[in-house]
């Protein structure tokens, strides 16, 4: 491998590591709130859940949301919708509380997000 080669690998793994710094307080701060899509017949939203709240279902994935929701036939939870902060900035904000009704065809998956997701009350 030639000197120039090694001398580009090694300033893209800086490059690297310096997105990987700048882009930990993103995730750290998402990861006080998930987001999930519920799908049915009719529509789909996405609703968001605090760690508190995934912990009180039984876990922290689509899994045991979706559990929770055929045992116990209904689950409050908060819809979150896209809106612009007031720095123009695009994130994912709670919209309104909402009651989910347990149905056969309801399905709940993992919702992912490149925006910043603010809390819920």
């Amino acid at each position: 491998m030639g000197h120039g080669v090694r001398v580009f690998f090694r300033r893209l793994s800086k490059a690297a590591l310096v997105l990987a710094m700048l882009m930990s307080p993103i995730y750290a701060e998402d990861a006080a709130t998930s987001l999930f899509k519920v799908i049915t017949v009719k529509d789909e939203i996405v609703i968001g859940l605090s760690a508190a709240e995934l912990d009180q279902l039984g876990g922290r994935d689509a899994g045991a949301v979706a559990k929770s929701l055929a045992g116990n036939g209904t689950l409050s939870v908060w819809q979150y919708a896209v809106r612009k902060a007031p720095n123009g900035d695009l994130e994912q904000a709670p919209l309104r509380k909402i009651g989910l009704i347990a149905h056969d065809s309801l399905r709940v998956e993992p919702y992912s997000t490149p925006l910043k997701v603010l809390p819920h009350e």
